[in-house]
């Protein structure tokens, strides 16, 4: 992937010297760990923050620690490299969105924290993974997560880091389509198609992290090996393959993602239409 280093998005909030507190503080210690690893994936395949469940006190104040400024360092690429996808993400919806979608883009913000930080949705966590909070619409993410699906979930290379970030501004554009209202009223509404409609809702986003894909192909931005770097991102958070590293079973009536075919099947279909409108997932299956 080509990109330029060029300084932190004004839409970053760095907030890795502050935190909500390290895994013992949370009170689910005595999980131990294999799991907090179990808990931990099974949080990143629910999107859910499962470990509320193990945890003596319904909320975390934020601490401000001493910067770490060799961390710091090491990490200045990675912050760069996410400020340029989330800039050229965001900037690609503000071009389309009106234009397919007829809908201005207002743009969404990146949290960027270390091990825990309080959202408007939860506490985040480093086990969970990356996630859109729609009551404050920002994004969270630890950057050791990127380490997480290159070394355990076998998804390598700077464009499937990129795919992360695109699925998660997905989120943001459905929020604004009032897509993701809409479902979550229909989950209250009809709980027994709850995970149905996650997985449509999963679907889309990633459906639209190919709109964008699109656009940077067009743009000579990528290559081929980036293609495949993403569907292998995609592949590797699918929910059949989650729930076989989990457990080693599979239980399709839990899923709430999609499989890993369906999901890098959304995925391409995004990328190789780039039009929001080939990514309804609610009237068409794959």
């Amino acid at each position: 992937m080509r990109w330029t280093p060029g300084g932190v998005s004004s839409d970053i909030e760095d907030r890795r010297d502050d935190s909500g507190g390290d895994g013992g503080g949370f009170g689910f210690g005595h999980l131990g760990i294999g799991g907090v690893i179990i808990v931990g994936l099974l949080s990143l395949l629910f999107h859910r923050n499962l470990f509320v469940f193990f945890s003596g006190a319904p909320s975390t104040p934020v601490e401000h620690r001493a910067p770490n400024r060799q961390l710091d360092a090491r990490e200045q690429p990675e912050v760069e490299f996410v400020s340029f996808v989330l800039d050229d993400v965001q900037k690609n919806w503000t071009r389309i969105l009106p234009q397919q979608g007829n809908a201005p883009y207002r743009h969404a913000k990146l949290v960027l924290f270390r091990n825990a930080y309080p959202s408007a949705c939860g506490m985040a966590q480093d086990a969970i993974g990356p996630f859109y909070c729609p009551e404050d619409e920002k994004v969270y993410l630890d950057l050791s997560f990127f380490n997480e699906l290159k070394n355990r979930f076998g998804a390598p290379g700077e464009f499937a880091q990129a795919y992360v970030i695109a699925h998660e501004i997905g989120h943001h554009v459905q929020k604004i389509l009032g897509i993701e209202p809409k479902v979550r009223q229909l989950q209250q509404r009809r709980p027994e198609e709850a995970n149905p409609l996650s997985v449509r809702l999963e679907l889309q986003a990633d459906c639209f992290a190919g709109v964008w894909a699109n656009s940077t192909e067009q743009r000579k931005i990528i290559d081929a090996s980036d293609v495949a770097s993403a569907l292998g991102a995609a592949a590797a958070v699918g929910d059949d393959r989650l729930q076989k590293m989990a457990s080693g079973h599979v239980s399709p009536e839990t899923f709430t993602h999609g499989t890993s075919a369906q999901r890098t099947g959304w995925f391409r279909r995004g990328f190789e239409s780039g039009s929001i409108s080939a990514c309804n997932t609610f009237q068409q299956r794959r």
